[in-house]
């Protein structure tokens, strides 16, 4: 009789535990909603994919065109996106920053192939676009030294400020840390390019 009066306590105490792990549990994400992935993609090139000849740099014989993005997912109170492209294996110590875009504003949910060239004026309304690396202002494309492929890291942070207050000539360093200091989520591509 202890027996089973002590095995009927440990089931209900199983199951009591059971019934709160699965209500403090979050839901689940919602296609589209405020809980689905924060997710970046491109019709130019996918994740872990090869960068297309006509998103690289021109002194490389490419197109220098910066690739078509889209993102979906933001987290709740995003205010603002920044974009940083980066190439970590550039030989610099640094790496090497190719294109850096602040200021997007929260209701956007994409950029158009061609967007980093500001003579195009593709970038939405209040968006600014800094120096990179190559000394220009907007998308400076994949350019490495003959060897193995880069990665180069398209990273794109929802921001919980409207406007990111740096300086008009503010370096990629400095941006950077504000984006970071800023930043409520982050989505990820990564594309390959080698000569």
């Amino acid at each position: 009789m202890r027996l089973t009066v002590l095995t009927a306590a440990v089931w209900l105490v199983v199951a009591a535990l059971a019934a709160a792990l699965a209500s403090a549990a979050p839901p689940p994400a919602k296609e589209g909603g405020s809980m689905a992935k924060f997710a970046l993609t491109s019709a130019d090139f996918s994740e872990g994919g090869t960068i297309a000849i006509a998103q690289v740099f021109t002194d490389c014989r490419g197109g220098n065109v910066s690739p078509a993005l889209k993102w979906s997912g933001a987290p709740a109170g995003t205010k603002s996106f920044a974009l940083l492209v980066h190439d970590p294996d550039a030989p610099t110590g640094s790496g090497w920053w190719h294109w850096i875009a602040y200021n997007i504003p929260a209701g956007t949910t994409s950029l158009p192939a061609g967007a980093g060239d500001p003579q195009r004026t593709l970038m939405p309304a209040g968006a600014v676009q800094a120096r990179n690396d190559y000394g220009t202002i907007g998308y400076g494309g994949p350019c490495p030294p003959p060897g193995q492929p880069h990665h180069y890291h398209f990273r794109l942070y929802a921001l919980k400020v409207a406007k990111l207050e740096v300086p008009a000539d503010a370096s990629a360093a400095a941006i950077g840390f504000n984006v970071r200091a800023q930043a409520l989520g982050t989505a990820e591509l990564m594309g390959l390019y080698g000569r």
